[in-house]
């Protein structure tokens, strides 16, 4: 009991250190000097909030709002569509039933399309709705922005000065995720720098310290991916296949909001340094706004229109 009072108060510490006490992630007002931005985050590993100052200037803060200006720009492009049952990409799921092995968890990845940028528009608006069998995602971390929507390129900056500077090089990838309101990923972690800009709607964080990481249980699970069938539209049923030969994917374990009282008295059972823990800071980035995520550190984020 003493080693672990004296452990989890250096947990305390090391939390305080890197995320302060306050239970809140910092907001600016203005963008950081590059020092700044350097000194009191990036070195102190903490993340940060800046205001809608941060995008003044950039056209896509009034222009992709538009449904028609979006389409007659990338008219004829191509763009990724991540396709699930539920909104959770790259998530713990139940097993396949008929893989003859016990049932457990697996890590399923989306099934991926490949559309014109005005169906994948149309897709990601009909999958909004509950009773629609998959939800659609418009993603792919491969810097897609400047590969799938380079044609936006013009609506905002190339890169984010301040830090740039702070960093000393210029972004290794730009990214697009546009999804609707059951859109959401699992608690994961990156090994980047990343900043966060919102050009529409919400995004809703929940974050955890580098530090903090013991509590969401990493363990590994079989990978498995989401299979729509040959000839089938984008809005058909989608089902879960085992990889072959079996790969094992290292993913937290932890569900922070099961969806009935007894998957949470079960999640709460097996995972009790999440859930007895420090809360988890909450964020949430309306559109203007970037945010700031330390290299490492644990984030879950929910997509709300």
């Amino acid at each position: 009991m003493e080693e672990e009072r004296r452990l989890r108060g250096l947990w305390g510490e090391a939390r305080e250190l890197s995320l302060g006490t306050s239970g809140q992630v910092d907001c600016l007002d203005a963008p950081p000097s590059p020092l700044r931005f350097l000194r009191d985050y990036v070195s102190a590993n903490k993340p940060c909030l800046v205001s809608r100052a941060a995008t003044r200037g950039w056209p896509a803060i009034s222009l992709w709002s538009d449904d028609a200006y979006l389409r007659r720009v990338l008219h004829g492009c191509a763009v990724s569509v991540h396709l699930t049952p539920h909104g959770r990409a790259d998530s713990l799921v139940p097993r396949p039933s008929a893989c003859g092995r016990p049932r457990g968890l697996c890590f399923a990845s989306a099934a991926v399309r490949s559309m014109d940028f005005s169906d994948a528009l149309a897709l990601i608006a009909a999958t909004g709705s509950p009773s629609s069998p998959t939800v659609a995602y418009a993603q792919q971390q491969n810097d897609c922005f400047r590969e799938e929507y380079s044609a936006l390129a013009g609506d905002v900056e190339p890169d984010v000065p301040w830090a740039t500077e702070a960093l000393g090089c210029l972004p290794e990838a730009v990214n697009l995720w546009i999804g609707n309101g059951r859109s959401e990923t699992s608690f994961h972690k990156d090994h980047y720098e990343n900043l966060y800009a919102v050009i529409t709607g919400e995004k809703h964080f929940l974050l955890l310290p580098p530090t903090d990481v013991h509590r969401l249980y990493i363990r590994h699970y079989p990978a498995a991916r989401y299979v729509l069938d040959d000839g089938k539209d984008a809005t058909g049923e989608l089902h879960l296949e085992l990889e072959e030969p079996e790969r094992q994917v290292p993913w937290c374990s932890v569900d922070p909001y099961p969806e009935t009282p007894e998957s949470m008295a079960e999640q709460r059972e097996a995972f009790p340094l999440y859930f007895d823990g420090p809360k988890p800071f909450e964020c949430i980035v309306k559109a203007g706004e970037i945010l700031y995520l330390e290299t490492v550190g644990c984030r879950r984020v929910r997509h709300a229109i």
